[in-house]
This record gives C-alpha cells, sequence and structure tokens, in this order.
C-alpha cells in the first residue's frame, strides 16, 4: 500500500494526527506583555500574566500550562464566593475568535505553584501553553516586582 492511499483512509476515517495537522491555535493566538510576580521571600507560589490576542475566525481554548520552573502549573480565576474573592482553578480559558483575554492580577492567570528556585528581578520563566487542539507554544515571561512587594 503506497504512503497516499495510506493518508487517503486516514483522513476518511476521520482520525486526527499530530504529524498531519498543519498549524494549530498556538500559531493563531500572540501574546503581548508576559510577566511572572516576583513572590515574596519563601512564598510557595506566584502568578504569571499576559495578553492572550486570537486571530483566527474560531474560539480558541488554552486548556493547560507547564513550565520548569514550578512543580505544579494551573490555569486560575479569582471568583466572588459569597462575598469573599477566591482563586479557582479552570479547565479553560477562551479566546474569543478575532479577540483577546487579558490575564491579570485579580482575574484569568497562570498559577505557578511549588517553586523549584526563588525567582529574581529580571529573570525569565518559560512557560508552555497548551490549546484544546493540542498545540503549543512557548512563551518567555521576565520576572517583575509586583505592587507590594519589598525590596530587600
Amino acid at each position: 500500500m503506497n504512503l497516499r492511499l495510506i493518508c487517503a483512509a486516514v483522513l476518511a476515517a476521520g482520525v486526527s494526527l499530530p504529524v498531519l495537522a498543519a498549524g494549530g491555535m498556538a500559531d493563531r493566538v500572540g501574546i503581548g506583555d508576559p510577566y511572572v510576580r516576583m513572590a515574596p521571600p519563601n512564598a510557595r507560589a506566584t502568578g504569571a500574566f499576559m495578553v492572550l490576542r486570537n486571530a483566527a475566525d474560531r474560539d480558541a481554548a488554552l486548556v493547560k500550562a507547564d513550565s520548569p520552573a514550578a512543580k505544579i502549573v494551573e490555569l486560575h480565576n479569582h471568583v466572588n464566593d459569597g462575598g469573599v474573592m477566591r482563586m479557582r482553578e479552570v479547565k479553560e480559558i477562551v479566546v474569543p475568535a478575532r479577540g483577546e483575554v487579558a490575564l491579570k492580577p485579580g482575574s484569568y492567570h497562570v498559577m505557578l505553584i511549588d517553586m523549584k528556585a526563588p525567582l529574581q528581578e529580571g529573570g525569565e520563566v518559560v512557560i508552555h501553553l497548551g490549546f484544546a487542539d493540542g498545540s503549543r507554544k512557548e512563551v518567555r515571561a521576565p520576572v517583575r516586582a509586583g505592587p507590594g512587594h519589598m525590596k530587600h
């Protein structure tokens, strides 16, 4: 059987293979102003923030993130729970077609938990974003001191 017949059979069966996928959502979602907030000394977690801009004609769903800088990485949002604002893990962050979503303090963000080493202002954290279609995008986010952070 030749390669053309195999590819035609796979496509006809509706099977999607990563090697056959060209240009996933990660290629259509741009990243603006990424940064990671420098955590106070001895803090176990911090947040990563950025603007996700979707150039596609369909919604893009960010469904996961990981980073070599943290043992656990989760997508979070702040929600009003009986008058108290609390952080909650979310399954996805939808970036509307031809729209954008700001990951910012008090809203959606990427939570970095159990940092493997202390962050240094001016350093950089690599974060991999994973989309619902299986595509991935690497983000290099500089470390910035956040509001209320005391410099020593």
